[in-house]
């Protein structure tokens, strides 16, 4: 149950997975959640097992009117708004780049990109006035290394670390901290229907990483958390890998 005057988390893509994951993470640290998805009785069936206290919310983050929507009315409901987290997102076709069009390329960019943009610029005109606030953002190791066939997931979540930066550079006077987690392979629904779907190949993937296996949704939600919290408070700018070393990894030796 969500005390009166507790933390306001608001995190998008909230009802599944890594959004999940962190949902409960923030509602287990003393915050009020509010959850945003694209599916409000997802998000609504989330919140009630999470107690009382907690929202949730419909919203197509691609859609601008929708986010600028989303971020009021939690204001409205809430009276504050300390964290932000842009976690909404889509897989991508993992077709061959010849056969891939704009319109799913660019389908990518709304959801991922326009969707964080959108959602930091409106709750930082709240966190703004109030001198504080932290937002994080979820990246991946596509926008860090190049993945084959992943173009537009690998080219939003380049520009959502680009703008993690941009965004830790202006507000930081004004109290607000961005940063962004880069993802690898995490163990959720998503990515077990592209592996029954042959998209993906999880042992493979588990023998790249020097861990040795795949991420849980519970270990995002932690670097999340940290991020958030104060224990980061000279935090900013900054995209955290929680990749099981994927990215440090070279070649085989």
């Amino acid at each position: 149950m969500a005390e009166e005057g507790s933390p306001v988390t608001l995190v998008t893509g909230g009802a599944d997975g890594i959004g999940w994951a962190i949902a409960r993470r923030f509602a287990a640290g003393g915050h009020r959640v509010v959850i945003a998805d694209l599916r409000p009785e997802a998000a609504e069936a989330r919140t009630r097992t999470l107690g009382e206290g907690h929202l949730a919310l419909g919203c197509d983050v691609a859609s601008e009117p929708a986010v600028v929507a989303m971020v009021a009315e939690a204001l409205a409901r809430c009276g504050r708004l300390d964290v932000l987290v842009n976690n909404a997102g889509i897989a991508d076709t993992f077709l061959p780049t010849v056969e891939q069009g704009a319109d799913l390329f660019m389908r990518q960019l709304d959801i991922h990109l326009k969707g964080t943009f959108v959602a930091s610029r409106e709750a930082a005109k709240a966190m703004l006035g109030a001198g504080s606030g932290a937002i994080v953002n979820l990246a991946s190791i596509a926008g860090l290394t190049g993945l084959p066939r992943r173009n537009g997931y690998g080219a939003a979540k380049a520009g959502i670390i680009a703008l993690t930066r941009s965004l830790a550079a202006e507000w930081g006077g004004g109290g607000i901290r961005v940063n962004a987690i880069a993802p690898g392979y995490v163990r959720t629904a998503l990515v077990e229907a592209l592996e029954r779907d042959g998209k993906i190949d999880t042992a493979a993937i588990a023998g790249r990483a020097p861990l040795g296996r795949l991420a849980r949704p519970e270990e995002i939600a932690e670097a999340a958390w940290f991020l958030a919290s104060p224990a980061a408070s000279y935090v900013t700018g900054v995209t955290l890998p929680v990749d099981g070393g994927w990215m440090a990894f070279g070649a085989a030796g």
